[in-house]
């Protein structure tokens, strides 16, 4: 077998020739030469691609819209409103309850994820979407909730599956919905009690809907209404005063402890809010029998 044997005279590199000096350099030289020169080449190609990778992310279709409204609608909450009546694409993409889009503000980067409050007829109707914002401090939703009336915003496309009512018809079918929501997570729920889903044709709807304390539960102008569609109202507040006589802790334990008795099979459920509250209740409702199809999220 015939054998190769490499030294620094018998290797010619001359795209080097710019970088390296006319005297011979050992063949350990060479290597860690080129292996620099390997390593470099790595380095830029990673941020090549990352630059290319967001280039292909940044692929969302802004449409500037002003504020009509911006108000108080609880503590730390604020009602906000805007009309995108000019933008019929826009407001007529969105069709289903728990639906959300991004909203950005001039000169600042990065923008903020919202759940479109009101019903999909609103929009259709009146050219708007109102949602439901907490003023996070230093988040874009926190600059969003300083603005006023005639300000102008940008939103992207609407997205996301929302939630899939469809899952609970006929109602015949789907006697018992119980809907779990903690927070500014009232905001997508409101959609779907407004958009109507037959409440009134079943024989169990409830609405567990936590929050610190009174001064923090958006929508309490709401609830009449919304229980007159059918829909039981069960406020569940974590930390209330010494006059509170209603449901205490979070919403999960108000649940358990209601002790009602329910058939898996014609029960629907809707959840939105905290992470540990809605991996809390599915696991439970899951160990009850109650089909994974019908446990509803709207991410």
């Amino acid at each position: 077998m015939s054998s190769l044997t490499l030294s620094s005279s018998s290797l010619s590199f001359p795209h080097l020739a710019s970088h390296v000096p006319h005297s011979h350099l050992p063949p350990m030289a060479i290597i860690r030469h080129l292996n620099l020169r390997h390593l470099n080449l790595r380095h830029h190609r990673r941020r090549f691609a990352s630059v290319a990778a967001a280039v292909r992310q940044d692929t969302t279709v802004w449409t500037q819209a002003p504020l009509t409204r911006v108000e108080p609608a609880a503590e730390s909450l604020f009602h906000v409103t805007i009309d995108v009546s000019d933008s019929p694409d826009l407001s007529i993409s969105f069709t289903r309850p728990g639906q959300y889009l991004q909203l950005r503000l001039p000169d600042v980067e990065k923008p903020s994820f919202l759940a479109i409050a009101s019903p999909p007829s609103l929009s259709a109707s009146k050219g708007e979407f109102e949602f439901l914002v907490k003023g996070v401090p230093g988040s874009t939703a926190e600059l969003l909730c300083r603005l006023r009336g005639g300000d102008v915003v940008e939103l992207s496309q609407v997205m996301g599956k929302g939630f899939d009512i469809d899952q609970l018809s006929p109602p015949e079918e789907c006697q018992t919905v119980i809907i779990f929501a903690t927070g500014s997570g009232i905001s997508p729920i409101r959609s779907v009690i407004e958009s109507g889903f037959s409440a009134n044709k079943r024989s169990d709807v409830r609405l567990y809907y936590g929050a610190r304390n009174l001064q923090r539960m958006a929508y309490q102008d709401r609830f009449k209404e919304w229980e007159s569609t059918g829909v039981k109202i069960v406020p569940v507040l974590s930390q209330p005063d010494d006059k509170w006589r209603g449901e205490r802790g979070y919403v999960q334990n108000a649940f358990a402890r209601a002790k009602q008795t329910y058939n898996p099979l014609s029960t629907g459920v809707l959840l939105c809010g905290q992470k540990q509250m809605t991996e809390e209740v599915t696991s439970v409702l899951l160990a009850i029998g109650v089909s994974r199809e019908k446990i509803l999220k709207n991410f």
